[in-house]
């Protein structure tokens, strides 16, 4: 076919949950009893996939309550018992990732390898976490106010209730790689997720309560975020929030008015560079998976792309014939590359952007059309030309499978126009392994690869990922991924002589003492 053929057939197609399976799941949320059932769709059919409660924020109030009477007793736990839960966490998600794939796919529609990603993820985020949390929390030496005399330590202590509020796109990791460190870090947890994917999310908290973790300490509520959201945040000490900026702006102020932290990773209109010394056929296969990986619905994937001048007019026909090529189908064949949109509201978004560029003038090289004889939620791959300031898609994040690529002078020019956005999440540049270093860090972006698309700065776990400027605030990931769940305090115990004055001193004789100490110390090397 001329665009995005057909996978071979043959292909499963993820229908509705086991019922056993799916009242198992639904049975984890917290909701009194009676409760109205909500149904959870599947974007490739239409059909019915289970039912969970509609929560209500007295429910939230019980999850709350709940998990904070059982915090207290896991942080007291030697922390060596936390990290060994992760562990088994980490071999179960492994091992049971054929069912779980399975759930992930029948809520979302993408494809298996979007969905292995996820799977990945989790237990990369646990097993780093499990291994890393005592150097991330153990007690610190400071240097003291008086070399020898003070001895000050840094203790870090649990926040006490995490509140984690996490999307439809990635709703297996995100409900829970954010609720790993905290948990680790002796707090508990109250997780509301998105009411698109809310299988996903229960399936992944199952296999921890299976790994030991108590069953009161992690708790799930269910519902519209409208109605959730603002009790959510009412009764914790912490909020995690993955979603838009619209939405995490208005998190941000109900935090603010409770004084309690969050952190949010939030939109990206997120640019690759292509210069002309960039190995162009693996610059290609990158750009496949910047743009479209889970149907481009990824806060991390590429809607922008500037290829130098000198190699524009080789790579954009090479990246567009292979865009014409890709495979698209829905189920659990491994060969397809891309899959559903995961709603008709998604849909739609994508579609008007795509419609509106077209009609302002933009040219399409690949794609630009829905694929209803794959399902109804298809749309193909799409490449765009000639994008412009007045089109919808120009500076608003699209969040589904389109790219417009611009040429562009030099690396000069593409850095500029890399950094002239609102957004600063996540960016790519292919170019030789040192220019394209040296140029990542004059992009104004939390994450940026050199000669890959997302996942090498996403999976190096030991480092912080998150947004600037508009894209977000605070970290996932790396020791700020755990440290931002506890409470600093530093304790500095004083031994021999005071700080102040000594009793008998003049005050005056005392400052004269500390101002020749002071200039001293000035040329004392660091002690603690």
């Amino acid at each position: 076919m001329s665009t995005a053929e057909l996978a071979p057939t043959g292909t499963t197609t993820p229908g509705p949950l086991d019922p056993a399976l799916a009242g198992r799941l639904a049975a984890l949320v917290t909701a009194a009893p009676g409760r109205p059932r909500q149904a959870s769709h599947a974007p490739v059919d239409g059909a019915v996939i289970g039912e969970v409660p509609t929560c209500t924020a007295e429910d939230v109030a019980e999850a709350q309550r709940r998990a904070r009477a059982a915090q207290a007793e896991w942080a007291a736990r030697p922390l060596a018992e936390r990290c060994a839960v992760m562990l088994r966490y980490h071999d179960l998600v492994l091992e049971r990732q054929e069912q779980i794939l399975d759930v992930t796919q029948a809520e979302t529609g993408k494809n298996r390898v979007s969905a292995f990603e996820e799977l990945a993820d989790v237990a990369m985020t646990a097993r780093y976490y499990a291994n890393t949390a005592a150097k991330h929390l153990r007690p610190t030496r400071r240097q003291g106010a008086l070399p020898v005399l003070t001895r000050t330590v840094e203790h870090h202590h649990p926040k006490g209730l995490v509140g984690v509020i996490s999307p439809w796109n990635y709703p297996l990791t995100l409900a829970v790689s954010d609720a790993i460190p905290a948990l680790l870090a002796g707090n508990g947890v109250v997780l509301k997720p998105d009411a698109q994917t809310p299988f996903t999310a229960l399936i992944a908290v199952e296999l921890l309560f299976e790994a030991g973790l108590p069953r009161d300490l992690f708790q799930v509520v269910t519902g519209a975020g409208k109605v959730l959201g603002a009790p959510l945040i009412e009764g914790v000490e912490y909020l995690m929030f993955t979603g838009s900026t619209a939405t995490g702006r208005i998190v941000a102020e109900q935090c603010a008015r409770r004084l309690i932290g969050f952190s949010a990773e939030l939109g990206g209109k997120n640019p690759m560079v292509v210069l002309a010394d960039a190995d162009l056929d693996k610059a290609v296969e990158g750009a496949i998976r910047a743009c479209f990986s889970n149907s481009g619905q990824l806060c991390i994937s590429i809607e922008r792309m500037y290829v130098e001048d000198a190699v524009y007019d080789r790579f954009v026909p090479a990246f567009a014939e292979r865009v014409q090529a890709m495979r698209l189908a829905a189920g659990t064949t491994w060969d397809a590359e891309m899959g559903s949109l995961v709603s008709q509201d998604q849909f739609d978004a994508v579609r008007a952007h795509v419609d509106d560029a077209v009609a302002k003038g933009a040219r399409v090289l690949a794609g630009g059309k829905p694929r209803p004889d794959l399902g109804p939620l298809f749309y193909e791959p799409t490449v765009l030309e000639g994008v412009t300031e007045e089109m919808d898609l120009c500076r608003d994040e699209t969040f589904g499978p389109v790219v417009a690529v611009t040429r562009v002078r030099d690396a000069d020019e593409a850095v500029e126009r890399a950094n002239d956005t609102e957004y600063g999440l996540n960016a790519s540049i292919w170019s030789s392994p040192r220019r394209g270093a040296e140029l990542a860090t004059r992009i104004r972006s939390g994450t940026v690869n050199v000669n890959e698309a997302y996942a090498a700065a996403w999976a190096s776990h030991d480092a912080p990922m998150g947004g600037m400027k508009d894209s977000g605030v605070g970290r996932r990931h790396g020791a700020e991924g755990i440290l931002k769940y506890t409470e600093s305090q530093t304790v500095a115990v004083q031994r021999g002589l005071p700080i102040g004055p000594m009793p008998g001193l003049p005050l005056e004789k005392y400052a004269s003492v500390m101002t020749a100490g002071l200039k001293l110390l000035k040329r004392t090397p660091f002690l603690k």
